[in-house]
């Protein structure tokens, strides 16, 4: 049968701290069915969970990024209009 499939739980829990909560926590939850589902015999479905924890992961560490490039446009944009507000 070989080893389980990685949980990618480490993933799951920076994803969490540093990136994006909602995602981060939906990663943890299914990084965490890897391992019972492993233990049942379900090779498949321990798979399927090790790369949607993955892929929960990946989505939220792009959100977060996505969500810093808008917070750091938004202030240079403020930043311009309040230095011409003037003229």
């Amino acid at each position: 049968m070989g080893p389980p499939p990685d949980n990618n739980l480490v993933w799951a829990i920076l994803c969490t701290v540093l990136c994006c909560l909602p995602f981060g926590i939906v990663s943890i939850i299914k990084s965490t069915k890897v391992k019972e589902l492993w233990a049942q015999g379900d090779t498949v479905g321990a798979q399927k969970a090790a790369d949607e924890a993955k892929k929960w992961a990946i989505w939220g560490a792009v959100a977060a990024g996505i969500v810093w490039v808008l917070y750091v446009i938004f202030f240079v944009v403020i930043g311009l209009g309040g230095a011409f507000a003037g003229y």
